[in-house]
């Protein structure tokens, strides 16, 4: 049996996908990056290998993907986000023609066609809005982790709306708002709504198609899924893990052009 492995070392968190050459998913693991990106890389690397029983030389290929691929040296090649995303979830869910992908630093929206072939794509990185380190910032000001401002929002009573879409500036209207007497679980779902606006513009560029499918950390956010459902009019396919996804297709690739 051959063996290949994928390693998405991104801005926040570091994840590594190890197949065997059916496709089959041997194990992964996911990991915060701390301060040292290729230490986290190879550590979540070593750990994927400890829960599949393989040995490195039992590897062939591996492919780097994400915010810091360059940086794991150890990859046999790298490959862009957005190709191993796309290559990741048609394995996942054949058919979707529209991914979205949240990342902690940037956003992307992909057109795919057959096979996970990228026909077009939108990134907003120039600015953490729109991204999980917003959501992550945001939810800090409430003191509230990422999970529980997911499950305030889904509570919320009253619409409010975020007109800052800077980070920095869109945390002090959170204070601000607190300090207005406004609940915690408006505030989130507020925050919700500025971020799937955002998506949903991003989306709106490369062409929305029926079958949607989410990636990235930010899938696991579920009234940022339901807010997103609500906008586009149609329901998101979102993986057991999607944080993997992007892991999961350069381990593919790996396979591919081995």
């Amino acid at each position: 049996m051959k063996y290949f492995a994928g390693i998405d070392v991104g801005s926040l968190t570091a994840k590594a996908v190890v197949v065997d050459e059916n496709n089959r998913i041997l194990g992964y693991h996911v990991m915060p990056i701390g301060q040292d990106s290729f230490a986290a890389g190879m550590s979540a690397y070593q750990q994927v290998l400890n829960k599949a029983g393989l040995k490195r030389e039992d590897v062939l290929s591996i492919v780097s993907t994400g915010y810091s691929r360059k940086r794991f040296t150890e990859a046999t090649m790298q490959k862009t986000e957005i190709s191993c995303h796309a290559k990741g979830v048609s394995v996942i869910f054949p058919g979707v023609t529209t991914l979205i992908d949240v990342g902690g630093q940037d956003s992307k929206a992909m057109k795919l066609g057959k096979n996970g072939k990228v026909l077009d794509f939108a990134m907003n990185d120039k600015c953490a809005a729109g991204t999980g380190r917003f959501v992550e910032v945001m939810a800090h000001a409430l003191n509230l982790s990422l999970d529980g401002l997911s499950d305030a929002a889904l509570s919320f009573k009253n619409e409010l709306s975020l007109s800052s879409t800077c980070t920095v500036f869109g945390e002090s209207e959170v204070v601000s708002l607190l300090s207005q007497g406004h609940t915690v679980a408006d505030i989130a779902w507020a925050i919700i709504k500025s971020i799937a606006d955002r998506i949903v513009a991003l989306a709106k560029r490369v062409g929305i198609g029926q079958d949607v499918a989410m990636s990235g950390g930010m899938a696991k956010n579920r009234a940022l899924v339901a807010r997103l459902e609500d906008r586009i009019g149609f329901d998101i396919l979102v993986p057991d893990e999607p944080q993997i996804i992007g892991a999961l297709g350069a381990a593919l690739i790996a396979k591919e052009e081995k």
